[in-house]
């Protein structure tokens, strides 16, 4: 009864070895680490301006009272979710998602279940979104899109800026400026925003090669979580320096955390959702 222990130790000997299957291209698990380590390498040097300016806008935000609002579709959502409402993260920080406009806004389940990604590609549904919002002046939005040209995230950019509010966007730029945009004014969320972070990806974003043609082994969202996290650490290093003490989640799973945490999402009752 040893098949499974020796199944498991035949894989785990495999992992890291060429598995081009005779392309004499290794498509394993240390080739697309040997990938993303280049693309985070490129990523932590070449957008630390970036990130301070947009550290720069979001501290500004939150010394005024303000509040971090995110908003991605898809895939980009895990990193609205690294954005707001996660340990060791900023508790005034607010997460916009395209089901808003049913959880908050009473439009019927079938809206969000439609063919994949026809509503992130309506700009209609961009202002619902903002409308339903919790939204102040001083907030300043992170929108998260690695093509940046469906219509939803590009409408609601348009909207952030005609409203006044500070706007990051964090894409890819090699992807984006390869793409026509799908929004009616033909512009991107990078030609809309006061800071662009680029995540670096390419396009596509898959790094590694198929034999029969194509590319698997997406980055985007590692890099993005990335530039999500310094972004966050120069915020914190920004108020202190201000003299004041960051509202920094701690983890629920922590002894103490749950009160710590109450306490301080108190502060901005109504303003930011919390939820499952």
């Amino acid at each position: 009864m040893n098949g499974g222990a020796e199944t498991g130790a035949d894989t785990g000997a495999d992992i890291g070895a060429d598995t081009g299957a005779g392309t004499g291209v290794d498509i394993g698990a240390a080739a697309y680490v040997d990938e993303v380590k280049a693309v985070v390498d490129e990523v932590s040097r070449t957008q630390a301006a970036a990130v301070g300016r947009a550290a720069a806008l979001m501290v500004a935000s939150l010394l005024d009272d303000g509040v971090i609002q995110a908003f991605g579709s898809g895939h980009s959502e895990a990193i609205a979710m690294e954005i707001a409402g996660r340990a060791g993260g900023l508790v005034p920080s607010n997460r916009l998602a395209l089901r808003d406009v049913v959880l908050y806004g009473g439009a019927p389940v079938a809206t969000l279940l439609g063919p994949a990604g026809e509503l992130e590609r309506d700009p209609s549904v961009a202002r619902r979104i903002y409308e339903l919002a919790p939204v102040r002046p001083q907030d300043v939005f992170v929108l998260i899109s690695s093509s940046g040209v469906n219509g939803s995230v590009v409408e609601l950019a348009s909207i952030v800026k005609e409203r006044g509010h500070g706007l990051i966007a964090l894409t890819s730029v090699r992807h984006s400026t390869t793409m026509t945009s799908r929004h009616p004014s033909g512009r991107r969320l990078l030609d809309l925003a006061d800071v662009v972070l680029d995540n670096g990806a390419p396009y596509g974003d898959a790094v590694l090669p198929l034999p029969g043609g194509g590319t698997f082994g997406a980055v985007s969202t590692i890099t993005s979580a990335l530039l999500a996290q310094m972004v966050v650490a120069e915020v914190v290093r920004g108020l202190i320096a201000a003299g004041r003490t960051p509202p920094i989640y701690r983890s629920a799973n922590v002894t103490g955390g749950d009160e710590h945490n109450r306490l301080l999402e108190n502060r901005y009752a109504g303003r930011i959702r919390r939820g499952a």
